[in-house]
């Protein structure tokens, strides 16, 4: 598989993302994996990676987690669909969380950008079907 060109983590977590980002680098399935901390980072990343930025690439994938402080990824979310279409159709979107609630379940049903919700940290399971449904 040619690895993707850009991934960015959204998690507030640094143990989660240290797992993430060690064992996406080790699997080697993107060439540059960016974090940001919370919603509010994100948005400002993608606003500059959408206006082609050039220290901002367009992700190929985004990850980003239920629960955070600053900007939950709920509140990330309703901001994030404000975004064009052509560019959101760039970025394959996933949601990570330790919280797999019904309630938080069944809310991310009002988000068609995000394809599908994943437990964190990722496996090399979860890695592999990521890869092999959205990128093969």
């Amino acid at each position: 598989m040619k690895p993707l060109n850009t991934i960015l983590l959204i998690d507030d977590d640094e143990t989660t993302n240290y797992l993430n980002h060690r064992l996406l680098s080790r699997m080697q399935v993107a060439k540059d994996i960016r974090v940001v901390t919370d919603g509010e980072q994100a948005l400002g990343y993608l606003t500059n990676a959408y206006n082609a930025t050039k220290d901002n690439p367009v992700p190929d994938l985004i990850l980003v987690d239920i629960k955070m402080s600053v900007m939950d990824g709920f509140e990330f979310l309703d901001e994030y669909q404000r975004f064009e279409e052509i560019d959101k159709a760039k970025s394959i979107m996933l949601m990570l969380t330790s919280s797999a609630s019904f309630y938080d379940l069944e809310r991310l049903k009002n988000y068609p950008d995000v394809k599908k919700h994943y437990s964190k940290p990722l496996t090399e399971a979860d890695v592999r079907e990521i890869v092999q449904q959205y990128f093969n």
